[in-house]
């Protein structure tokens, strides 16, 4: 088995059974989907806080501004598209994003361990942006693997029928 192959059985292995039976729990409205669309708008809030307050130190320059006011662009941009793509999650069908994240999910683990171990080793002045910064990257972590969750199906409501009931037509 292939080291891929490993990861791919690691993100099912954990797609499956800690993120689907949190989505399976969770009641009809606000659905998985719709906490983990939030949790990635939190994530781009978070990212934004974070460059702020790198600019606000002082400890970033142009160049470096530059680069990560781009990749915060670039996750609006996600954040975005995943929006549109909310037609696409219905329940009772395979969930696409599953499939299309694929290779986003894993990848965004040892990106956000990262994050929290340059919180650890970070200087003083710049401790709250990488807060920042780790908070989002876990938080942008958790919405991936509740928007790649299988919906639940809706709840199965029942009809009064006033036949059933014994009311006689007579009565009527």
């Amino acid at each position: 088995m292939s080291a891929a192959d490993k990861v791919n059985r690691f993100d099912a292995w954990l797609l499956d059974r800690v993120f689907q039976p949190v989505v399976d729990r969770l009641p009809e409205k606000p659905s998985g989907f719709d906490i983990g669309l939030s949790m990635q708008l939190g994530a781009v809030v978070l990212d934004a806080a974070c460059l702020v307050a790198m600019v606000a130190t002082g400890r970033i320059g142009f160049a470096g501004m530059i680069w990560n006011a781009m990749t915060w662009v670039f996750a609006v941009f996600f954040y975005i598209a995943i929006l549109r793509m909310r037609p696409l999650v219905r329940p009772g069908h395979a969930n696409p994003l599953r499939f299309m994240l694929q290779g986003l999910r894993p990848l965004a683990i040892p990106f956000a361990i990262y994050s929290f171990w340059l919180v650890v080793h970070a200087p003083v002045v710049l401790m709250l942006a990488m807060e920042f910064n780790a908070l989002a990257n876990l938080v942008y972590l958790l919405g991936l693997y509740l928007i790649s969750c299988q919906p639940r199906p809706p709840a199965y409501k029942r009809t009064v029928d006033i036949w059933s009931r014994g009311v006689s037509r007579s009565g009527l």
